[in-house]
């Protein structure tokens, strides 16, 4: 099983973050969840061991036949490419009314 590393925050919905370590968007996408105070796990890529990663992979082109970073999967369903934070929060209900 692959660990995932949890930022605390308010719960709003399953954030998982598929991220590398040195990527850019990557660190904005994690520091603005985190600002806007939101619960969160990530996984950075770059960090796993070969095997791991390889798994990973796997599951990161199945919402993302590019496999580019940061995949965001919201809900274990839907997915967001890049740094795309209006997104996130029109999957996990902000300013939709709710």
């Amino acid at each position: 099983m692959i660990e995932k590393k949890h930022v605390e925050g308010e719960k709003k919905g399953e954030i998982l973050i598929y991220a590398l370590s040195t990527c850019g968007w990557c660190r904005k996408t994690k520091d603005h969840l985190k600002e806007m105070g939101l619960a969160y796990d990530y996984i950075d890529v770059d960090l796993l061991d070969p095997d791991e990663s390889e798994e990973v992979m796997k599951i990161v082109r199945k919402h993302n036949e590019r496999g580019s970073f940061p995949t965001i999967v919201v809900n274990g369903e839907h997915c967001v490419v890049g740094y795309d934070i209006d997104k996130v929060k029109e999957l996990l209900g902000d300013g939709s009314g709710e």
